[in-house]
């Protein structure tokens, strides 16, 4: 009975290196694709957005501008944001090499709260895709205070 457990334990021990051996295998197979140096190279000035504090319905646009820095067109063939609050719009148009574009973003300021959205670009550039962030708080609109009138009580016509 002693035996054949060590007999089971070997099995089961060769098994599981061979399993691991195959998978380790698999892996190293992976295709790996070379840098294109002739590729269209897409810097932003920057990454994220901080809106910082705003009201209910204010203007809820910012702007992200971008250079093609490779030596051939770069096309953003998807721009998509992680919600339905923010909306990219964006050029269809190939940008050439040394141009510069912008991605403009609008954000629903109906809605209050703290917010933190990202919008995914997906291009021929050699990064593939790159993922913007736009950042804030939403606040109440403040209510209307009724004017105050200043009133300087030495010289009204007041009843003593």
């Amino acid at each position: 009975m002693k035996q054949k457990y060590m007999m089971m334990k070997r099995t089961i021990l060769c098994l599981t290196i061979l399993l691991l051996i195959g998978l380790h295998s698999i892996a190293q197979t992976e295709d790996v694709k070379p840098i294109d140096p002739t590729a269209p190279v897409m810097s932003f000035d920057k990454l994220e957005y901080d809106y910082g504090t705003l009201y209910q319905n204010a203007d809820g646009e910012c702007y992200f501008a971008y250079t093609n820095k490779g030596k051939s067109p770069l096309i953003l063939s998807r721009v998509r944001s992680s919600c339905g609050c923010t909306i990219p719009r964006w050029s269809r148009m190939p940008l050439n090499p040394g141009q510069s574009d912008t991605i403009k973003v609008k954000y629903d300021t109906k809605r209050l709260g703290s917010f933190h959205k990202s919008i995914t670009i997906l291009s021929n550039a050699s990064a593939g895709s790159i993922v913007l962030k736009i950042k804030g708080k939403v606040l109440p609109e403040p209510a209307d205070a009724m004017p105050t009138k200043n009133v300087d009580l030495e010289t009204s016509p007041v009843n003593k």
